[in-house]
């Protein structure tokens, strides 16, 4: 099993059963050193950013999913994000989607 750090849409429970078929099981944590910007793929959808400075933390929801499942965020995510491990306040290491600057 692994851990699913989200801050958007992810979050959502009709999108939860599109992609996973279910609704996920979450916790709220925190991500340090990151902000998130609204609006900032396809001016509609959420990203975050590393700014280092661990004042700045984004508010979420980590969840315990499979391969399978992060096969299927893959998918849903495009190639507009790509997944990144991070540290978790809770200390939870957990995947979490980003931009992705080809």
């Amino acid at each position: 099993m692994d851990y699913l750090f989200t801050y958007g849409t992810l979050q959502d429970l009709q999108v939860q059963k599109y992609i996973f078929g279910r609704v996920l099981d979450g916790k709220t944590d925190f991500l340090l050193g990151f902000k998130r910007l609204d609006n900032a793929v396809y001016e509609r959808y959420s990203l975050v950013v590393q700014t280092k400075d661990f004042k700045n933390k984004v508010e979420g929801k980590v969840y315990r999913v499979t391969t399978l499942d992060l096969r299927k965020a893959d998918v849903y995510e495009t190639s507009a994000y790509k997944r990144k491990k991070v540290k978790l306040e809770s200390g939870i290491e957990a995947w979490l989607y980003i931009g992705n600057s080809h």
